[in-house]
């Protein structure tokens, strides 16, 4: 949009004739700009696994019946850039729809201008999500256990993002659910389940580390440099640890 604002900044100089010959070239460009449309179809109540809907009750009830995950897509539907382009982008594609509908209930926590899309005894609860899963941005992608309530993941929306990458983050963070640990744990046996459960508390520690070491706001400066790729080796050789199985 710099190249409109550019074209629009001389209009104080020019004589209404002359801006109004710009006017029309600005309106023309902007209605060649692309534009995204909500690619998404929400029910309003129900679930089934693949479908969006704003009924999180239901969704949570059947995740419970299913121990499948649940994908929160906290968004502006009707408002929000980047929502609309991740719609487009990914949510609409068949390779993600065929995706979800076996791995996933998907919820939208809409956040949209027109007050008509949300029906209002969905709105005070939308405004409690936000601040329970701290969502400071739309859009916001929180991946929750069949439980409705453990976060096992947060992903965000791309300007280069396919059904086939945003897929590999969801599995990655999937990969690590409490019930895909207990699995994990099963398959391999007493011993090597052990091993497994203490590479994922070293991997753990690691992060929590980091991030505390983050918390304390470090200058940049030699030390630091060091304490940063020193928390950068740590991570990968825990991630790895835990890869390894």
């Amino acid at each position: 949009m710099r190249g409109i604002a550019q074209l629009l900044h001389p209009l104080r100089f020019m004589t209404p004739k002359s801006s109004l010959r710009i006017l029309a070239i600005v309106v023309a460009m902007a209605a060649s700009l692309p534009q995204f449309t909500s690619a998404l179809e929400v029910a309003t109540t129900g679930a089934e696994p693949g479908k969006w809907t704003m009924d999180f009750d239901a969704a949570t009830k059947l995740a419970g019946e299913k121990k499948m995950p649940i994908l929160l897509n906290f968004t502006g539907s009707d408002w929000c850039g980047w929502c609309k382009l991740m719609d487009e982008a990914v949510y609409s594609k068949k390779e993600w729809q065929d995706y979800a509908a076996k791995n996933l209930l998907l919820v939208t926590i809409d956040f949209p201008q027109n007050e008509k899309i949300v029906p209002e005894k969905y709105k005070a609860r939308n405004g409690r999500m936000q601040e329970e899963f701290k969502v400071e941005g739309y859009p916001t992608y929180v991946i929750l256990d069949s439980d409705g309530k453990t976060v096992i993941g947060r992903l965000g929306a791309g300007q280069d993002k396919t059904p086939e990458t945003f897929i590999g983050e969801v599995e990655e963070a999937l990969r690590l659910s409490p019930a895909n640990i207990e699995k994990k744990v099963a398959e391999l046996g007493p011993d090597k389940g052990a091993a497994f459960k203490a590479a994922l508390e070293g991997m753990k520690s690691a992060e929590a580390d980091f991030k505390a070491w983050l918390a304390t706001g470090p200058q940049r400066s030699p030390e630091n440099d060091a304490k940063f790729e020193a928390f950068q080796k740590r991570m990968a050789e825990a991630n790895k640890a835990v890869t390894a199985f």
